[in-house]
């Protein structure tokens, strides 16, 4: 059993991209579902699609993006909120990441949203991850 499937998410896709694999396949949830949804939408992710794994698991098959020289598109990838230590940021403070070259994800009463669109929309929550 996991205690942060989120973490292992973020570590599998990590992990993938280290090893220039295409895709990687994580088991699926509603929430890595959107997690993984909105990286696609802010280009670190190529696609994400439901699968079923060999075993008969629901899983989700992301494609992994890559530049020049199969440069992986993220640089790194972390967890922020962990579930021993949560992390919150009110409207005023959501975190800027790398001087706004990277991005931010935060859970907020509306849904899912990048840094940017949160401090457009004067919301804040849970920052779940940064990625960059």
């Amino acid at each position: 059993m996991q205690t942060d499937p989120i973490a292992d998410m973020l570590t599998r896709i990590r992990n993938a991209a280290a090893i220039a694999n295409a895709t990687v396949d994580v088991p699926a949830s509603t929430f890595k579902h959107a997690l993984a949804e909105l990286l696609v939408r802010e280009g670190y992710l190529k696609s994400v699609e439901r699968a079923t794994s060999e075993a008969g698991h629901p899983v989700l098959r992301i494609g992994l993006k890559y530049g020049p020289k199969r440069a992986s598109i993220i640089h790194e990838i972390k967890r922020v909120s962990k579930p021993g230590r949560r992390a919150y940021a009110k409207a005023k403070q959501v975190p800027v990441v790398r001087g706004g070259l990277g991005i931010a994800v935060i859970s907020t009463p509306q849904g899912l949203l990048v840094d940017r669109d949160a401090r457009r929309k004067n919301v804040g929550g849970e920052v779940v991850c940064e990625v960059w």
